[in-house]
């Protein structure tokens, strides 16, 4: 004998509720998933390239006085003339180094902050944000040594008062003059460098000059007016 036995029966066709989730208002749509952005991942590579080729320069350059105190640099620039500088080593454990340079007011120093394979001065002024930064430190020494500083001079000029007062002239800023270097007693730079830093001076292309070379990239291993 067989049995009978009916079918399922098909189920009526869904019909779309138009009711909000518990906990949403009516009408709102739910939020669709945010997708957060992969940061960049940091290359290492860069910035040992950055500063192996930075303390390079600065060994070259005969004004990188290397580790010595904020002392000892204003000793050998209070007898020197307004605008003398050179570069140290910085005792701030967040900062590689430190530029010291003789003012008007007397020798001062300023550290120089690395970010980002770029070195800029370290400021506390509103003007920081348009502060330039550069990838190496002969490069920013030379940038205010420039006629960017004499502009920058010169404005300061304009804006001070015809007859300040005493708490006037403290409050006024000092504006940054590099003028000469002073070279370091025991790396005292050897006349084909001194060479090197005239060629520089008077040729914005030497790789175009009639020269040997050998000699031709010696001048582009120092690539600098200082």
């Amino acid at each position: 004998m067989i049995l009978c036995v009916p079918g399922p029966r098909a189920l009526p066709p869904a019909v779309p509720s138009t009711e909000a989730p518990r906990g949403m208002r009516a009408g709102t749509l739910p939020p669709t998933p945010c997708l957060q952005n992969t940061p960049p991942l940091w290359d290492p590579t860069k910035d040992l390239r950055a500063i192996a080729s930075n303390f390079c320069y600065l060994e070259n350059s005969g004004w990188y006085w290397g580790a010595v105190t904020a002392a000892q640099a204003h000793a050998a620039l209070q007898e020197a003339s307004e605008g003398a500088f050179l570069v140290r080593d910085s005792s701030h454990p967040l900062y590689m180094l430190t530029l010291s340079v003789r003012t008007a007011r007397g020798p001062t120093s300023i550290r120089i902050q690395y970010s980002g394979a770029q070195f800029l001065l370290d400021s506390s002024s509103p003007a920081r944000p348009s502060l330039s930064s550069f990838p190496n430190v002969p490069s920013l020494v030379q940038h205010y040594m420039g006629p960017e500083r004499k502009a920058e001079e010169k404005k300061v000029e304009e804006e001070a008062p015809l007859k300040p007062s005493q708490q006037t002239i403290q409050e006024m800023p000092v504006v940054l003059k590099l003028k000469q270097a002073v070279y370091k007693p025991q790396s005292l730079p050897s006349l084909q460098h001194l060479t090197r830093l005239v060629i520089n001076r008077h040729t914005d292309c030497p790789d175009q000059l009639p020269l040997p070379r050998p000699l031709l990239r010696y001048i582009q291993d120092y690539p600098f007016k200082v």
